[in-house]
C-alpha cells in the first residue's frame, strides 16, 4: 500500500526560538518543535536523560507489599521462584532479579517455561512440578502472570505466597496474589505506564534495596549498584518495542552505554557475532541484530540458551552461548520463510482474502514460535491487523499484530467467547482457542473490528520532519541528530525529504534492498550513498525519483565511519 506523506512544517517562530536558544542547525531545530520541544528545560531533560529523574517506585501499586514479602523472604533463608517468559523481555526481566536477589544472598531459583511444551505464561504445572517440589516458599513472576488466576490458586493451596510483575494489559479483575505490580493498573496519568516487563522488574529492585538499606541489610556486604543492570533493561525494553518516551528513554539510554563501555561477556561476545562494534550499539543494533538473536532460543529451542548468554561468567562460555543463538536464529529465518511463502502462495490463489479490515491466516504445523514475526511482517506489508495461526493437534495458537490506530487487545475482548486464553496489548497480542472455533472466531473478529473502528480503512502515514537538501547536511547536524537516540517507538528517527534526486550508482544486494549513490542536479555536488530496504520489484532499476522520505545514519565498517541516506520511501 502506498503511504501518505506529511510534512510536518512546525511553526517557524517556534523553530527560530529555538535556533536562538540552542544554537542547532534549522534541521535539529525544527525536529525539536516537532516533537514538542521548546523550552530550555524541556530540550536538556529530553537530551540529557538521568536516572536522578527516574520516578519513584512508589508509583507502582503494591510495591511495598511486594518488598516487604521479599525481605521476609531474605531474612529467613525462604526458597524463591522467579518464572519469566521466553522473549528476550521475560528472559532479561528474569537474569535481572535472579542475579539482584543472588546478590542480596537469597535462595533464588528460576523457571522459564517452553514454548511448544508449556506455552506461555505462570500456570499450575509450574507450581505443582516446579515450585513445590523444589520447596519453594515464595513466587515472583516477571513479565507474565496479569492473568494466571488458576496458578495463584494452586501455589495458594500449596501454602506458597506469589507476587505477579507484569506490564500486559489487565483490568480490575486481578489475581489472588500477594501483590500485583502492573503500572497499567489503576489510572492513566502513570507515568510508568509504558514500561516493559524487565523495567517493572528493575523498578521491584529499586523499591527492594530501598527498604534493605533501611534495615542494615548491606552492613558487611556490598550492596548492588542498580545502574549495572540497565544493560538488561534496555535490550529488553527496546526488544519489547514499548515506548521510548519518559523512564523507559532514560533506563535504555543509560543500559546503551553501559552495553558500548563495558558489556558483559555474553554480550560482547554476541555483538562479535553479530559483525557489531563495541561502542557503536544503538537501540536499532538491539531491535534487529542483538534481539532476534536472544528471542531465537525461546521461538524455536528453549530461552535457557538465551538465559546462559546473559548470564555468563567467563569469555569461553560466553563464546559458546552466542554461537548457539546465532544458529537458532539461522534456523528460526528458515522456518519463517517457509510460512511466508506458504502464505503468500494462498494469497495468490485466493486474493479475496486481501479485500477485508484484517488477514487471518491459519495453518497446519505452522511453528508457534516463529508466527509473531511472520504476522508483523504481513501488518507492516498490508497495513492492516494480522493474526497467523498454527494449528496441531487440534489446537490453534495465534499470533495478532495490529497497525496504529487499532487496539487489537480490545478487539479480541469482543470475541473472547471463541477463545480458550488470550493477552497482550493494544498492538500485538497472543491467543490460543480449538481449531474448530478459527472460522466463527474469525467471523466474530471482523464483526468487531468493523463495530470499534468503522468501514474507513487505515492508511500508512510518513511523517517528514522537514525538507532537508544534501547540501545541507553538516557533521554539526549529524551529531546533534544523534542526541536524540535512543530510537524507537514514540521516539521515530527523523525523517527528511529531498526533492529531485537521482541514482548515480544503483545496485541490488540481497534480491531486495538497492544500495544507491544519490545526488540532487542543481543543488550542489553532494553524492550520498544510499541504502533502501525491501524495495518492491517495479522499483529496481529507477534512477530517477520526484521526492524520497530518507533518515540519516553513520555506518561502521572496517574500522572506517560513513554516513548514509536510509531511504524510507521514494516516489
Amino acid at each position: 500500500m502506498q503511504a501518505r506523506w506529511r510534512i510536518k512544517n512546525p511553526d517557524p517562530l517556534a523553530t527560530a526560538a529555538i535556533q536562538n536558544l540552542t544554537g542547532y542547525h534549522r534541521a535539529m531545530a525544527m525536529v525539536l518543535a516537532n516533537r514538542r520541544l521548546t523550552s530550555d528545560q524541556q530540550i536538556k531533560d529530553f537530551l540529557e536523560p538521568s536516572l536522578a529523574s527516574l520516578p519513584g517506585p512508589e508509583r507502582l501499586k503494591d510495591i511495598e507489599i511486594a518488598t516487604r514479602r521479599i525481605y521476609q523472604a531474605l531474612k529467613n533463608n525462604e526458597r524463591i521462584l522467579v518464572i519469566g517468559d521466553y522473549d528476550v523481555d521475560g528472559i532479561t526481566a528474569t537474569a535481572l532479579l535472579v542475579d539482584f536477589l543472588a546478590m542480596a544472598g537469597g535462595k533464588v531459583d528460576y523457571h522459564l517455561p517452553h514454548r511448544i511444551k508449556e506455552g506461555y505464561g505462570f500456570q499450575p504445572i509450574h507450581v505443582t512440578r516446579v515450585a513445590v517440589p523444589r520447596k519453594v516458599n515464595l513466587i515472583i513472576t516477571v513479565d507474565c502472570g496479569i492473568s494466571s488466576f488458576e496458578a495463584v490458586e494452586t501455589a495458594s493451596r500449596f501454602k506458597i505466597d506469589t507476587i505477579i510483575t507484569d506490564h500486559h494489559s489487565c483490568n480490575n479483575n486481578l489475581p489472588g496474589a500477594l501483590a500485583v505490580l502492573n503500572p497499567k493498573r489503576g489510572h492513566n496519568e502513570n507515568p510508568l505506564q509504558c514500561l516493559a516487563g524487565v523495567g517493572v522488574a528493575f523498578y521491584l529492585t529499586i523499591g527492594l534495596r530501598r527498604l534493605l538499606r533501611e534495615h542494615n541489610w548491606w552492613s558487611g556486604k556490598p550492596e548492588p549498584n542498580l545502574k549495572k543492570l540497565c544493560d538488561l533493561v534496555a535490550l529488553g525494553t527496546v526488544a519489547d518495542m514499548v515506548s521510548l518516551q519518559g523512564a523507559n528513554r532514560i533506563l535504555v539510554k543509560t543500559g546503551l552505554e553501559l552495553i558500548n563501555q563495558s558489556p558483559r561477556p555474553g554480550l560482547a561476545q554476541l555483538m562479535a557475532a553479530s559483525s557489531l562494534q563495541q561502542g557503536k550499539i544503538s537501540s536499532e543494533d538491539i531491535a534487529f541484530r542483538l534481539g532476534p538473536r536472544i528471542n531465537a532460543a525461546g521461538r524455536v529451542a528453549h530461552p535457557g540458551a538465551a538465559m546462559a548468554l546473559l548470564r555468563a561468567a567467563h569469555q569461553e562460555e560466553a563464546y559458546h552461548a552466542a554461537e548457539t543463538l546465532c544458529a537458532l536464529n539461522a534456523r528460526r529465518q528458515t522456518i519463517e520463510q517457509y510460512i511466508l511463502k506458504d502464505i503468500a502462495h494462498r494469497l495468490e490463489r485466493h486474493s479475496f482474502l486481501l479485500d477485508g479490515q484484517c488477514l487471518i491466516m491459519s495453518g497446519e504445523g505452522w511453528h508457534p514460535g516463529v508466527i509473531g514475526i511472520v504476522a508483523a511482517k504481513l501488518a507492516n506489508r498490508y497495513f492492516k491487523p494480522v493474526i497467523v495461526i498454527g494449528v496441531e493437534n487440534g489446537i490453534g495458537k495465534g499470533s495478532a499484530r495490529s497497525v496504529p490506530g487499532i487496539d487489537i487487545y480490545q478487539v479480541l475482548k469482543h470475541c473472547d467467547q471463541f477463545l480458550e486464553r488470550f493477552g497482550g496489548h493494544s498492538m500485538a497480542a497472543g491467543l490460543t482457542l480449538s481449531s474448530s472455533n478459527i472460522g466463527r472466531f474469525q467471523s466474530a473478529f471482523e464483526e468487531a473490528l468493523s463495530a470499534l473502528v468503522g468501514k474507513t480503512k487505515p492508511e500508512p502515514v510518513i511523517e517528514i520532519d522537514c525538507e532537508l537538501d544534501f547540501a545541507e547536511i553538516t557533521p554539526k547536524l549529524i551529531n546533534e541528530l544523534e542526541s536524540l537516540e535512543p530510537f524507537g517507538n514514540d521516539n521515530p528517527a527523523p525523517l527528511f525529504m529531498a526533492r529531485k534526486v537521482v541514482a548515480t550508482e544503483c545496485v541490488t544486494i540481497g534480491q531486495k534492498h538497492l544500495k544507491m549513490r544519490l545526488r540532487q542536479p542543481g543543488k550542489g555536488p553532494r553524492i550520498m550513498d544510499a541504502i533502501q530496504f525491501n524495495v518492491p520489484n517495479h522499483y529496481h532499476g529507477k534512477l530517477a525519483f520526484e521526492k524520497i522520505a530518507y533518515r540519516l545514519q553513520r555506518r561502521y565498517y572496517n574500522g572506517n565511519v560513513y554516513l548514509q541516506a536510509v531511504v524510507e520511501n521514494s516516489l
